[in-house]
């Protein structure tokens, strides 16, 4: 997907994250969109490790059903070419945990692993879209960490950010 449309207003993030009518069965546990009042520029963040420095803004929802959570983030960024460079430094950073095999959505550059973080198994799965990158993570104690259910859950996030894309 190839898409020039910038996040940066709270009203995008709603309609880009997956809201309790589209996760039928998962209880909602929280949504918020932040965008950035100083965003750094990719030439501020230069080879920064850390690939979300030159972010505009981020949103997230939270679900929760039978012990395991689903997070959905997405991280803005003013361009094409920024979003690129934090996609790529995402996945170097990333490289050093477990694979996991997600399916990946038909059009979407993405990559899923396993990690283990405050005592919590997590599958990670980014995806890069245009001039954001969108994570979904499941976690929890007992959590199948199941790559169908990780591709499930990108199956609802990925045509709710291309409606908000289109939607400009």
């Amino acid at each position: 997907m190839d898409f020039d449309t910038v996040f940066k207003t709270e009203e995008r993030f709603k309609q880009a994250l997956p809201d309790p009518a589209s996760m039928a069965g998962w209880t909602p546990q929280g949504a918020s969109a932040r965008v950035e009042e100083e965003p750094k520029s990719a030439e501020q963040c230069g080879a920064d490790t850390d690939w979300e420095c030159a972010r505009i803004a981020r949103g997230d929802a939270d679900f929760e059903a039978v012990g395991e959570e689903a997070d959905f983030e997405l991280t803005a960024f003013a361009d094409k070419k920024a979003a690129q460079d934090a996609c790529r430094k995402e996945r170097t950073w990333s490289a050093k945990y477990t694979k996991a095999q997600v399916p990946p959505v038909p059009g979407v550059e993405s990559h899923a692993y396993y990690r283990n973080a405050g005592g919590l198994d997590g599958l990670h799965l980014a995806m890069c879209l245009g001039t954001v990158i969108a994570e979904v993570t499941l976690e929890g104690e007992g959590s199948s960490l199941d790559p169908a259910t990780a591709h499930s859950l990108a199956q609802v996030f990925v045509p709710r950010i291309q409606k908000a894309a289109a939607a400009s």
